[in-house]
């Protein structure tokens, strides 16, 4: 169900880790970021849109992971704009032979197997490399493109309505997961990342990460923090006290750990 989180701007959150989808009111319909996850959430999602008469306009997926990549047919068939580094990293991806086979595949062990449509997965079309706001007939949406948690993730600032929907970035459950694959300095790019954000996080009154819990005035400095706290500690070899790892962790969330300890290892076989 959609909950309001700002004037205009609404949230469905998913079940499968906390997975929001962002609804952003036009004049002649929505801008929907990152529509997820299973095929009952989102025809629950094209049910709320539908009955209250907000076609979906446009679309937008913050970056290149499976989990933002997905549509339903009942939500129509209009622009679904990502970065150009987003769009690129897309086709590349599928364009590999059992692409989605392996996804499906990867969700087998899960408890949404078999459950996430994807037919329509990844139909992002790739804006101008210097592109800095979704082109749609509504609030302004300002795209923040860094390198940070993937290749070509933006975050989205809707100015008017003091909302900033990060992608995978301040989370209350999720620490920085760095990329390894596609930053040559993985740690390097998610500072900078986390500056860019800083830059407009004196204006945000609402953050909606990509996983986790919406926070409200003042959360989205807050979150910067925490998170620069855990990277700058993973650069220089300090265990982070992070409330989001160890016996700290949020029920259910103990796997962030495991998450952590990947990354601890990866940065050892770097240097």
């Amino acid at each position: 169900m959609l909950r309001q989180v700002a004037q205009g701007v609404l949230v469905h959150e998913s079940e499968f880790v906390q997975s929001n989808a962002v609804v952003v009111e036009g004049r002649a319909g929505v801008l929907l970021i990152d529509p997820g996850v299973t095929g009952s959430e989102l025809d629950c999602l094209a049910d709320d849109l539908s009955g209250s008469g907000r076609p979906v306009v446009a679309g937008f997926s913050t970056h290149p992971d499976w989990d933002h990549l997905l549509w339903h047919a009942r939500l129509g068939a209009p622009p679904r704009y990502g970065t150009a580094r987003c769009a690129a990293s897309v086709r590349d991806q599928l364009a590999e032979a059992g692409a989605k086979e392996r996804i499906a595949d990867h969700l087998l062990e899960t408890e949404i197997a078999g459950q996430v449509p994807m037919d329509l997965l990844g139909l992002v079309t790739a804006l101008p490399a210097e592109a800095t706001r979704v082109p749609w007939d509504g609030p302004q949406a300002r795209i923040i493109e860094h390198q940070a948690h993937a290749t070509g993730h933006a975050a989205l600032f809707i100015e008017e309505r003091g909302v900033l929907v990060a992608g995978d970035m301040l989370s209350d459950v999720l620490v920085p997961m760095l990329d390894f694959d596609g930053a040559a300095d993985p740690i390097d790019e998610y500072l900078r990342a986390l500056g860019l954000l800083e830059a407009v996080a004196g204006d945000v009154e609402v953050v909606v990460p990509g996983h986790g819990s919406v926070g409200g005035a003042g959360e989205a400095q807050a979150r910067i923090e925490l998170d620069r706290a855990y990277v700058l500690a993973l650069r220089e070899g300090r265990d982070p006290e992070d409330p989001r790892i160890g016996p700290s962790a949020k029920p259910g969330w103990e796997w962030v750990s495991d998450v952590h300890d990947g990354q601890l290892h990866r940065l050892a076989q770097r240097s």
